[in-house]
């Protein structure tokens, strides 16, 4: 089955329904911005342990989390142990991005491992292998890529980046133009490279129908990448990620026309002050499909901090109108995060979804904010642990006792001493 497909005809999957419900939303309201490609809906169709989760369109801000092996540290167990901190702390989904040992293993097991929606970046491993066996990315071939592709689909992938965009013209826009940091998309780069040496077309743009084909008997999710995102502040919104960001909006359409549900990556590092008309820009130019944003990262100055660079730009992009955060670590831009990094990121995102989720007036998160609110007045504990982001977080502290104040105050606090001769008898 495939959700856009059955959305075009009229029909409610039960997909759309558990979403609705999880939502709080009418199933109707899914299912028509499904059908426009507003909304999409993440669930490999072969894949019975998943839940699927819906990104989009006047929905609750999601969080992806990113793990993976490297070719530098490879260890399945380390991988499954970031797998239970994902779901304890509460990511939506997860990517796996192995580019170390037993690529393939490694994802099976990750699969087998969650019920969570899973995404990869197949041009990671066939770039990999043509590396490894060739020392050179130009002896990739279309159909080894494709094959790598299928593989990952038939494996229960449920969202795959693919760097369609990265086309013969927009490399040349980039080279005209002499970006400081370059190219620092991993696939991105991989597929510039490839274009750069054979002198032939992107085969993710060349054979775009053909991929269109192959995902849709799994129904899995484009993510369109943006190959070209900037990786400084200094590149952001320039005419190569413009470019690029055009051809992304030309292949939603196609996507959405073909039946094959469609989302767009947007910018890296930006700017605070241009992080609004860079959403805005990306969403109008790709005909308003979910943006799934890569920060975007506020400063470059940060690094064992750019968990908070990212959550303030990514609050932000999201009250802006991004649907989708990824998650940034401390460790971005130093080395591969560990099980304890993977908490900070994810807790982060979720801080600056729920603040954009706030602005945008979900009803959640609102009666989130006032609960917690509620409890703080009457000293009630138990209810700011059920209310906070990270409940975990209060066993580091000392916590008073039911109906006591905080130590901070004590005897002396103010919303104590307010009620005791403010309050209405």
């Amino acid at each position: 089955m495939n959700q856009i497909v059955e959305a075009k005809k009229g029909n409610i999957t039960d997909e759309m329904f558990a979403v609705s419900k999880y939502e709080k939303v009418n199933a109707e309201y899914i299912r028509q911005n499904v059908a426009k490609g507003r909304i999409v809906i993440l669930k490999n169709n072969t894949r019975a342990n998943c839940t699927p989760v819906a990104v989009g369109e006047g929905l609750k801000v999601k969080i992806n989390a990113n793990i993976g092996t490297s070719n530098e540290k490879s260890s399945i167990e380390e991988e499954l142990e970031k797998v239970k901190v994902i779901e304890k702390y509460g990511a939506d989904v997860l990517m796996d991005l192995s580019t170390g040992k037993y690529v393939d293993e490694t994802r099976t097991t990750i699969i087998k491992a969650t019920n969570l929606p899973i995404g990869t970046v197949p041009m990671y491993q066939a770039g990999k292998e043509a590396l490894d066996e060739h020392k050179n990315i130009s002896m990739l071939s279309k159909d080894k890529l494709f094959s790598d592709i299928e593989k990952q689909c038939k494996d229960g992938v449920d969202f795959i980046t693919v760097h369609c965009g990265v086309t013969k013209f927009v490399i040349e826009q980039l080279e005209k133009q002499k970006r400081l940091t370059g190219i620092v998309s991993r696939g991105g780069s991989m597929l510039a490279c490839w274009v750069k040496m054979t002198g032939r077309e992107n085969p993710l743009y060349e054979y775009y129908d053909e991929l269109l084909d192959l995902v849709k008997k799994y129904d899995v999710t484009l993510s369109l990448g943006d190959g070209l995102r900037p990786g400084c502040t200094n590149d952001a919104n320039d005419r190569a990620q413009v470019a690029e960001t055009i051809v992304l909006g030309e292949l939603v359409k196609r996507a959405r026309d073909f039946g094959v549900q469609a989302m767009v990556e947007g910018p890296g590092h930006v700017p605070l002050n241009q992080v609004s008309y860079a959403i805005k820009t990306i969403k109008q130019l790709t005909d308003y499909a979910p943006l799934y944003v890569l920060g975007p990262l506020v400063c470059d100055c940060a690094p064992g901090y750019d968990h908070i660079t990212s959550a303030i730009g990514g609050a932000v992009a999201a009250m802006n109108g991004a649907d989708f955060l990824c998650y940034v670590t401390p460790a971005e831009h130093i080395s591969l995060p560990n099980a304890q990094q993977v908490k900070e990121g994810i807790i982060s995102a979720k801080i600056a979804a729920h603040a954009a989720d706030l602005a945008r007036g979900n009803q959640e998160a609102v009666d989130k904010n006032f609960e917690i609110s509620k409890a703080r007045v009457e000293l009630d504990w138990a209810g700011q642990i059920d209310n906070s982001i990270d409940r975990t977080v209060f066993d580091e502290f000392q916590i008073a006792k039911e109906g006591k104040p905080c130590t901070m105050c004590g005897s002396y606090c103010s919303m104590k001493l307010f009620r005791q001769h403010f309050d209405e008898k």
